[in-house]
């Protein structure tokens, strides 16, 4: 499935004038995990294994990519086998990766991300500007956002019409590719909720910048769960609001 479509527009440029012109495609993806419950959501139809198992990482839905026995996937429709062990899944599953950020619910969380990685702010300003070349679809349709996972040499992007499916998506990637998460780090276009913070800390990853504003939830689960939130405020100007010692200057 394609993330643009084309379309007849009018376009007024002085004067008017028919056009085709490309828009991003969202659709509705079913997903089903284990037979029993069943999600749906509104994105891009495009990277969807990747999608299944970041989503199922980043729920805490299972702790590994080994754990998820079987994906099938049939044109809009996921079906998804995992080994929840005792995980109740309709008490548990409290946090859902679409277009509403911060809390949607009370979230119980304690995680703490473990590592000790650092990185160089030459090395983040490339990331960022690497993010910003690969956003293809972006540039054609202004409807996406877009995500990119670096891990020592590797750079991962890939753009959806939401920016919680986006990281979903370049995790999912990633584990597939069994990179290291606690030697990686994340760089996207989204605001910076409390879910998208609980999302990363599950998965361990311990540094995520944005060129969109932190949020006051983020930046508590950022600081309780030890992970280094950094904000691009006007080109190349850059805040760090939590755990500053992993960027070097």
């Amino acid at each position: 499935m394609e993330m643009v479509k084309q379309v007849n527009a009018i376009r007024y440029e002085g004067k008017s004038s028919e056009v085709i012109e490309t828009i991003v495609n969202d659709e509705e993806i079913e997903m089903t995990i284990n037979d029993n419950f069943t999600r749906r959501f509104s994105i891009s139809p495009n990277s969807l294994r990747e999608f299944t198992v970041g989503y199922l990482l980043g729920e805490g839905l299972t702790g590994s990519v080994d754990n998820i026995t079987n994906i099938s996937i049939e044109e809009n429709k996921i079906k998804a086998e995992i080994d929840l062990a005792d995980f109740d899944i309709r008490k548990e599953l409290v946090v859902g990766s679409d277009c509403f950020g911060g809390w949607r619910t009370k979230i119980e969380f304690v995680g703490k991300v473990k590592s000790d990685y650092t990185l160089n702010k030459d090395d983040l300003l490339e990331a960022f500007a690497r993010l910003k070349e690969e956003a293809s679809v972006w540039k054609a349709t202004g409807g996406t956002h877009i995500a990119g996972l670096v891990y020592e040499n590797n750079f991962i992007a890939i753009e959806d019409v939401s920016r919680h499916v986006a990281v979903d998506k370049v995790i999912g990637a990633a584990a597939i590719k069994k990179y290291d998460f606690s030697k990686s780090f994340i760089v996207y276009s989204g605001r910076m909720p409390a879910d998208m913070m609980i999302k990363i800390a599950r998965v361990g990853i311990p540094i995520i910048a944005s060129n969109a504003a932190p949020t006051s939830s983020g930046f508590s689960v950022a600081d309780e769960a030890r992970i280094t939130m950094i904000g691009f405020v006007r080109g190349n100007r850059f805040n760090i609001y939590t755990h500053p010692h992993r960027i070097s200057f």
